[in-house]
């Protein structure tokens, strides 16, 4: 008899185990368990202007994001006011020759002497190698590839801003190794000798 009362509450409280809620018995504050989503494109009655997309207060900036405040016609200015912000280590050079590969390669050419595999059909880019290349400060040429300069678009959104300042880097590279000074010969014979 025991057993059989045993078997009977074991089995009982098993099939209770089974039982699932899909729903709660009482809902705390319905309004929040099931709110309603507006669209961005459709009207909401509540609001002043009767739109559902609102508009973010002034002087707000979305996180992660840094204003750039020099227009396309500043690169003058640019190029007094900015200075590269990342070290130049051969990681970083490594980093901007990558992304150099990725977007400047096919005008600018591999060298960066303005042969690129698009030069026929499109007008040939200047040489990076050129004289007025070589004088232009670090932020002019930050600014050139942030906001674009006569038929090159403006790469802000493709590539990040340390990026920006990595091909930079690169770039002066690849003028040293087009025009050795008179030091990069000699650290190359110091480095022959060893």
């Amino acid at each position: 008899m025991k057993i059989l009362c045993l078997l009977l509450v074991g089995g009982a409280i098993l099939s209770l185990t089974a039982c699932e809620r899909q729903k709660p018995e009482r809902e705390y504050m319905p309004d929040m368990y099931e709110s309603t989503s507006l669209k961005a494109q459709k009207e909401d009655p509540f609001s002043k202007d009767g739109a559902a997309a609102k508009v973010p207060p002034e002087g707000t900036v979305p996180r992660g994001f840094a204003p750039y405040h020099y227009t396309k016609d500043e690169t003058d200015k640019a190029g007094r006011e900015l200075r590269n912000p990342i070290m130049k280590t051969k990681m970083n050079v490594e980093r901007g020759q990558k992304v150099f590969n990725t977007y400047c390669i096919v005008c600018h050419g591999k060298k960066g002497n303005g042969e690129g595999t698009v030069v026929p059909p499109f007008p040939r880019p200047p040489s990076l190698l050129s004289d007025k290349i070589i004088k232009y400060p670090d932020g002019s040429i930050f600014n050139i590839i942030t906001n674009g300069q006569n038929n090159m678009p403006n790469y802000r959104s493709q590539i990040k801003a340390e990026d920006r300042w990595a091909v930079i880097d690169y770039i002066r590279a690849l003028q040293r190794a087009a025009h050795p000074t008179k030091e990069d010969t000699q650290e190359l014979e110091s480095e022959a000798v060893k």
